[in-house]
């Protein structure tokens, strides 16, 4: 059971932390108003979806219901393959198509260690 609880935090950590960051560069970095331009998407969607993802990292990383990680987990889903699909019709470079799989398989990972934990089975 320990080698799960530490599986879930090490998970849930890199997405919090990858999601706040991600967050504080569409606010700070004016790179990123062109960015979500070149992917087709209005200036508005950029500074939603950072406070969106500023949200979600704070659900995933406070003791809240099930329900809110639930909506978090899917959110973030949501965001991952949507940024694959993106990144994917504006023909970017492969990394930049890869990296949110790669954080959707980490992501997954933290979702299923979570409901392997002690808490999760209890209803709480």
């Amino acid at each position: 059971m320990k080698a799960i609880k530490i599986t879930y935090w090490i998970t849930t950590v890199i997405i919090a932390l990858m999601m706040i960051n991600s967050a504080v560069m569409y606010f700070t970095k004016p790179e990123m108003k062109q960015a979500f331009s070149h992917l087709g998407f209005p200036d508005y969607f950029r500074i939603e979806l950072a406070v969106l993802k500023l949200m979600g990292a704070v659900v995933l990383l406070t003791p809240l219901t099930t329900r809110l990680k639930e909506w978090a987990y899917a959110g973030f889903t949501i965001v991952f393959v949507s940024a694959f699909i993106a990144h994917t019709a504006s023909g970017d470079p492969v990394a930049n198509r890869i990296m949110p799989l790669v954080f959707l398989v980490i992501l997954l990972v933290s979702y299923f260690t979570y409901h392997r934990l002690p808490h999760f089975k209890s209803g709480k």
